[in-house]
């Protein structure tokens, strides 16, 4: 049996026992906690309980992640709402691109177990022509070029691959399809950040998102001086300020459990 890998310095996921809400908060497609755990951070230091989890395959070597399917890193988030579940009377999910799209699976898949969603830059769909080659091509390469890194703020890194496994790509792909198809299953508030110029997901997720889920349901907040992974970028306290006040919102009637003495 091979020894695991390492995990690279930065990507190690967060955890913080604090109140009775929860909130699960998701990386993306080949990043790392890294791109997360200040949200994190930020939420916990506001009396919430906290979990930021290295996804399977990521946060160590590009090769390691082609092993891993979506279905694996789905099983790692739902297993982390099983632990805020056991100890929180309400929690919110959170994600960044993939884990926008992980995290609406499990707001379609776990109704009452999810109050709330905050999507950063979700990705269900992509126009990108050169997807249609993937099926095929990741028989062929093992990567292609990294897709990771899309921030404006100069100096900042999200811990992203410096390339893109193909096998684990097409099976994000076919996380896509099935999240697409669930849609409609959404019944706890969602509110969707998306930056205005975004080099990695196009609008046809925004669209997507707005046929399916419930208008009543949906808030959409736009993003003026940040790029795809904008939860490091300049909006980043955007995202921290109006994100704790949806989450306070939605479960206004509990109370944090913190001594404030």
């Amino acid at each position: 049996m091979s020894p695991s890998p390492t995990v690279v310095p930065g990507a190690e996921p967060f955890a913080h026992d604090a109140g009775r809400v929860g909130v699960l908060l998701s990386h993306g497609f080949t990043g790392s906690p890294a791109s997360m755990v200040d949200w994190g951070r930020d939420l916990a230091e506001r009396g919430y309980t906290v979990r930021v989890p290295r996804l399977p395959g990521h946060g160590t070597t590009w090769q390691e992640m082609n092993r891993t399917t979506w279905r694996d890193w789905y099983g790692a988030l739902d297993h982390e709402l099983d632990v805020l579940r056991e100890r929180c009377d309400a929690v919110v999910v959170a994600g960044l691109s993939m884990g926008g799209c992980l995290a609406l699976r499990l707001a379609e898949q776990r109704p009452a177990d999810v109050a709330g969603v905050v999507l950063v830059n979700p990705a269900v769909a992509s126009r990108d022509p050169r997807l249609k080659a993937v099926p095929v091509l990741k028989h062929m390469l093992p990567s292609m070029a990294a897709i990771g890194g899309d921030i404006k703020k100069p100096g900042v890194s999200e811990g992203a691959y410096d390339r893109t496994p193909l096998r684990a790509l097409h099976s994000m792909m076919q996380l896509w399809d099935d999240v697409r198809d669930g849609l409609d299953r959404v019944q706890s508030p969602v509110l969707f950040f998306r930056s205005v110029e975004d080099h990695v997901v196009d609008d046809s997720t925004l669209a997507l998102v707005r046929e399916g889920v419930r208008p009543d349901l949906l808030t959409v907040v736009e993003l003026t001086d940040s790029y795809h992974v904008a939860t490091v970028d300049h909006d980043a306290p955007l995202i921290r300020e109006r994100s704790a006040a949806f989450v306070a919102e939605i479960t206004g009637g509990i109370t944090d459990g913190v001594d404030r003495g």
